[in-house]
């Protein structure tokens, strides 16, 4: 059954008018009641109008209410989630190991449900098609974007990770017309991925963004949107523990099914640079 409803306005949420926050608080605060009302009747329950309904359902990229409610529901029926827990002062280590085990595991099921399949199937299709796939980011978003790399590499994928802006421009100025620039941004609000996504489509280059679930700068120059989760960060957590696990993720699932696409190569890829690598450490 789908779910993540709820994940979905609380990822949104700081973003929203007043107009749609009014719902989507009324929403977060009597979910239950919401399943089984029409946009008319909620839109009047939170103080607002079946239109303000309507602009909320697009802002959370959901087809339309009903899409919504059932998600909802699919929420409700859902086992109880801690949550996201910091760490405290003097904390012990089994403690530390168990928040953080958790943690991890919500940031990825809370990024589950935010996954939309029509994005990712169309990601993988641009992707397949791919003759080089420059992925950029900064900080923590490059040690996802050298995961990537690495990745594609290995089954005969040409890409790049840099971390220079000058490098990455050259690039795009001299991109084939079915490469692809890939932008990292937790945050979706990073100048020099902005900056390269920009020259990308004032190139004509394929774009794919990776961000925090919403709208933002990155996602909106990008032709291709994928997702992470963002609600209920701890603030130890700003250091982009689970973020950078949330992104890993996502960058698993692409490979993942283009593997699936494209089985019998992959296989045949992987076995050529496992044993080109096994060479290596056999005559060091």
């Amino acid at each position: 059954m789908a779910s993540g409803g709820l994940n979905i306005i609380k990822n949104v949420i700081p973003s929203l008018p007043e107009s749609e926050r009014k719902i989507a608080d009324y929403i977060l605060d009597h979910p239950k009641e919401v399943v089984n009302c029409t946009a008319g009747e909620l839109g009047a329950l939170a103080g607002s109008s079946s239109a303000a309904v309507i602009r909320l359902c697009k802002s959370l990229g959901v087809k339309g209410f009903q899409e919504l409610k059932v998600r909802i529901a699919g929420d409700l029926v859902k086992p109880v989630e801690q949550g996201y827990r910091d760490i405290e002062p003097d904390e012990t280590i089994q403690s530390i190991v168990q928040k953080t085990t958790s943690n991890s595991i919500q940031s990825l099921s809370d990024t589950s449900e935010l996954i939309n399949n029509d994005e990712l199937e169309q990601a993988v299709h641009v992707l397949l098609k791919a003759k080089n796939v420059h992925f950029f980011g900064i900080g923590a978003s490059h040690i996802i974007a050298m995961d990537a790399q690495q990745k594609f590499l290995r089954i005969n994928k040409g890409s790049t990770a840099f971390t220079d802006a000058h490098l990455v421009a050259t690039l795009i100025a001299n991109a084939d017309e079915d490469d692809v620039v890939f932008g990292i941004s937790f945050s979706g609000e990073t100048r020099e991925v902005i900056n390269v996504l920009s020259l990308a489509k004032e190139n004509g280059v394929k774009t794919i963004s990776l961000t925090k679930y919403g709208q933002s700068a990155v996602s909106s120059l990008a032709e291709i949107n994928l997702f992470t989760s963002y609600s209920n960060e701890a603030p130890f957590r700003s250091a982009a523990t689970s973020s950078r696990l949330a992104q890993l993720y996502v960058i698993d699932l692409l490979f993942l099914c283009m593997a699936a696409k494209q089985y019998d190569e992959t296989v045949q890829y992987i076995d050529k640079t496992r044993e080109a690598i096994k060479f290596l450490k056999e005559n060091k």
